[in-house]
Protein backbone atom coordinates (compact mmCIF):
# COMPACT_ATOMS: atom_id res chain seq x y z
CA UNK A 1 0.00 0.00 0.00
CA UNK A 2 0.60 3.87 -0.54
CA UNK A 3 0.70 6.61 1.91
CA UNK A 4 -1.91 8.38 2.21
CA UNK A 5 -2.28 12.09 3.70
CA UNK A 6 -5.55 12.63 5.96
CA UNK A 7 -6.42 16.14 7.20
CA UNK A 8 -9.10 17.00 10.16
CA UNK A 9 -9.63 20.79 11.08
CA UNK A 10 -10.69 22.16 14.13
CA UNK A 11 -11.54 26.33 15.26
CA UNK A 12 -10.71 27.88 18.31
CA UNK A 13 -11.28 31.45 19.64
CA UNK A 14 -8.19 33.00 21.37
CA UNK A 15 -6.80 36.27 22.14
CA UNK A 16 -3.47 37.91 22.50
CA UNK A 17 -1.54 40.75 21.74
CA UNK A 18 1.88 41.36 20.21
CA UNK A 19 4.30 43.09 22.53
CA UNK A 20 6.69 45.78 20.99
CA UNK A 21 4.59 45.63 17.85
CA UNK A 22 4.01 48.93 15.69
CA UNK A 23 0.49 48.08 14.62
CA UNK A 24 -2.86 47.43 16.03
CA UNK A 25 -2.02 44.02 16.95
CA UNK A 26 -0.07 45.64 20.26
CA UNK A 27 -3.68 45.38 21.62
CA UNK A 28 -5.02 43.00 23.10
CA UNK A 29 -7.76 41.22 20.45
CA UNK A 30 -9.05 38.14 19.19
CA UNK A 31 -9.45 36.09 16.30
CA UNK A 32 -11.09 32.84 15.07
CA UNK A 33 -8.50 30.75 14.27
CA UNK A 34 -8.88 27.59 11.88
CA UNK A 35 -6.48 24.79 12.12
CA UNK A 36 -5.76 22.19 9.35
CA UNK A 37 -3.60 19.10 10.45
CA UNK A 38 -2.35 16.78 8.05
CA UNK A 39 -0.94 13.85 9.02
CA UNK A 40 0.56 10.46 6.86
CA UNK A 41 1.18 7.32 6.87
CA UNK A 42 -0.06 3.87 5.30
CA UNK A 43 -3.46 2.49 5.96
CA UNK A 44 -4.00 -0.27 8.35
CA UNK A 45 -2.98 -3.65 5.44
CA UNK A 46 -4.49 -6.15 8.85
CA UNK A 47 -8.11 -6.85 7.72
CA UNK A 48 -8.18 -8.23 10.93
CA UNK A 49 -7.51 -5.00 12.35
CA UNK A 50 -10.41 -3.14 14.07
CA UNK A 51 -8.98 0.63 12.37
CA UNK A 52 -8.02 -1.56 8.46
CA UNK A 53 -7.77 0.76 6.13
CA UNK A 54 -7.22 3.73 8.00
CA UNK A 55 -3.83 5.76 8.08
CA UNK A 56 -5.38 7.09 12.10
CA UNK A 57 -8.54 7.04 12.93
CA UNK A 58 -9.91 10.65 12.75
CA UNK A 59 -11.59 10.59 16.57
CA UNK A 60 -7.53 9.32 17.56
CA UNK A 61 -6.01 12.57 15.94
CA UNK A 62 -9.10 14.76 17.08
CA UNK A 63 -8.52 13.30 20.81
CA UNK A 64 -4.80 14.71 20.29
CA UNK A 65 -5.52 17.87 18.56
CA UNK A 66 -8.03 18.75 21.22
CA UNK A 67 -5.98 18.05 24.21
CA UNK A 68 -2.98 19.45 22.95
CA UNK A 69 -4.08 22.94 21.32
CA UNK A 70 -8.09 23.77 21.06
CA UNK A 71 -8.77 23.06 24.69
CA UNK A 72 -5.72 25.03 26.39
CA UNK A 73 -6.03 27.54 23.69
CA UNK A 74 -10.01 28.11 22.89
CA UNK A 75 -10.95 31.43 25.07
CA UNK A 76 -7.50 31.77 26.50
CA UNK A 77 -5.47 34.72 26.00
CA UNK A 78 -1.64 34.18 24.83
CA UNK A 79 1.11 36.49 26.19
CA UNK A 80 4.65 36.92 25.60
CA UNK A 81 5.92 35.55 28.87
CA UNK A 82 9.59 37.98 28.55
CA UNK A 83 6.93 40.59 28.29
CA UNK A 84 5.30 43.46 30.64
CA UNK A 85 1.72 41.84 29.62
CA UNK A 86 2.49 39.28 32.41
CA UNK A 87 1.01 42.40 34.34
CA UNK A 88 -2.12 41.88 32.24
CA UNK A 89 -2.01 38.20 32.43
CA UNK A 90 -1.73 38.06 36.41
CA UNK A 91 -5.30 40.49 36.55
CA UNK A 92 -6.84 38.29 34.20
CA UNK A 93 -5.80 34.90 35.96
CA UNK A 94 -6.68 36.17 39.33
CA UNK A 95 -10.54 37.04 38.01
CA UNK A 96 -10.42 33.40 36.62
CA UNK A 97 -9.73 34.11 32.96
CA UNK A 98 -7.36 31.33 30.74
CA UNK A 99 -3.85 33.02 30.21
CA UNK A 100 -1.08 31.17 28.78
CA UNK A 101 2.56 32.74 28.63
CA UNK A 102 4.53 31.32 25.78
CA UNK A 103 7.93 31.23 25.23
CA UNK A 104 7.28 33.25 21.74
CA UNK A 105 5.91 36.46 20.53
CA UNK A 106 2.08 35.13 19.90
CA UNK A 107 2.21 35.14 16.54
CA UNK A 108 0.49 32.85 13.91
CA UNK A 109 3.94 32.16 12.74
CA UNK A 110 4.88 31.20 16.08
CA UNK A 111 2.33 29.37 17.39
CA UNK A 112 2.17 27.23 14.16
CA UNK A 113 5.27 25.99 15.06
CA UNK A 114 4.70 25.54 19.03
CA UNK A 115 1.45 23.57 17.74
CA UNK A 116 3.68 21.44 15.27
CA UNK A 117 5.97 20.46 18.12
CA UNK A 118 2.50 19.15 20.58
CA UNK A 119 0.88 17.34 17.73
CA UNK A 120 3.98 15.74 16.19
CA UNK A 121 4.96 14.03 19.94
CA UNK A 122 1.92 12.87 20.64
CA UNK A 123 1.38 11.03 16.97
CA UNK A 124 1.96 7.33 16.88
CA UNK A 125 5.22 6.32 15.36
CA UNK A 126 3.84 5.12 11.98
CA UNK A 127 1.91 8.29 11.49
CA UNK A 128 4.16 11.53 10.48
CA UNK A 129 3.09 15.42 10.89
CA UNK A 130 2.56 16.70 7.01
CA UNK A 131 1.77 19.88 7.44
CA UNK A 132 -0.29 22.44 9.37
CA UNK A 133 -2.53 25.45 8.02
CA UNK A 134 -3.58 28.15 11.06
CA UNK A 135 -5.71 30.72 9.57
CA UNK A 136 -6.12 33.31 11.94
CA UNK A 137 -8.50 35.63 9.47
CA UNK A 138 -10.56 34.89 5.88
CA UNK A 139 -7.25 36.13 3.88
CA UNK A 140 -4.57 35.32 6.29
CA UNK A 141 -2.86 32.12 7.39
CA UNK A 142 0.55 30.47 8.36
CA UNK A 143 1.61 27.19 6.85
CA UNK A 144 4.30 24.49 8.20
CA UNK A 145 5.23 21.85 6.50
CA UNK A 146 7.37 18.65 7.48
CA UNK A 147 9.58 19.05 4.46
CA UNK A 148 10.86 22.47 5.56
CA UNK A 149 12.07 21.62 9.09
Amino acid sequence: MGKVRITKEFTFETGHALYGYDGKCRNVHGHSYKLAVTVIGEPIADKDHVKYGMVIDFTDLKTIVKEEIVDPFDHATVFNKNSPHVELAAQLKDRGHDVILADYQPTSEMMIQDFANKIAQRLPDNITLYSLRLRETETSYAEWFASDN
